[in-house]
């Protein structure tokens, strides 16, 4: 006989998986994320994140990394964060990579090489662009990369600026492309540069999540002379370089 008050098992397991499903969906929008992190975001025990992680790594949903650390770091063992997979990403979207890795393989085959994908990976930012240029154009000066943070985040790519030593970093937690840009990565070149005109100064873009990083993080320095946006330049130097 059941227990009064005793919920049917059916919806404990639905309660488990909405739960499960919220810890995913806190990693894809605020990137690798320790225990901690999670029990604050979501109001949950520290316990009972661990108990979910453990069963998002056994489904290859998220998997266990060292924590980054930016300056100098400190004694002791490095925090374990948690970050997405590529299945775990693929749970959220990317249904039409396939299709759109073709579609640019043709393009490099019969319509001039790897400057025609570049070309194209241009066209396709900069038609992004407008709705990101309102954003950035309409904030302070010393607001601008929270803007742009916000605007990209209006469009899927879960977005937040953060000061880092002598700059600030832009990071994107979440790549509608990142499996397409995995292959060409033109896609992220290009991008990189519109965020150097978009921000009107140098910027460095540090790592991806095309080439296996948690986010795709965009250094841009403190003291950085202004430019106008014809002469802004990008760097993609760094770890992972597209």
């Amino acid at each position: 006989m059941k227990n009064v008050g005793e919920a049917p098992t059916e919806e404990l397991a639905t309660g488990e998986r909405s739960t499960r499903n919220r810890v995913a969906r806190s990693i894809l929008d605020h990137g690798p994320s320790t225990v901690a992190d999670l029990a604050e975001r979501l109001g949950l025990t520290q316990a009972a994140v661990r108990r979910h992680l453990d069963s998002l790594v056994t489904d290859n949903v998220v998997e266990a990394r060292e924590k980054r650390v930016y300056g100098t770091r400190t004694r002791g063992r490095p925090a374990k964060v948690f970050a997405l997979t590529d299945c775990g990403r693929d749970a959220f979207d990317q249904s039409y990579d396939a299709l759109a890795v073709e579609a640019l393989r043709w393009i490099e085959r019969n319509a001039g090489g790897e400057a025609a994908v570049a070309a194209f990976a241009r066209d396709r930012v900069e038609a992004q662009a407008e709705a990101y240029r309102a954003a950035v154009e309409s904030a302070d000066p010393d607001q601008r990369t929270e803007a742009l943070a916000k605007a990209l985040t209006a469009d899927g790519y879960a977005a937040t600026a953060r000061h880092a030593p002598v700059g600030e970093q832009l990071c994107q937690h979440h790549c509608p492309v990142a499996h397409v840009a995995e292959q060409y990565p033109q896609l992220c070149e290009a991008e990189t540069e519109i965020f150097s005109r978009l921000l009107g100064t140098h910027v460095q873009r540090l790592a991806t999540i095309a080439h296996g990083d948690g986010v795709c993080t965009t250094f841009i320095p403190h003291g950085a002379p202004q430019t106008t946006p014809s002469t802004a330049s990008a760097s993609t130097a760094g770890r992972n370089p597209a």
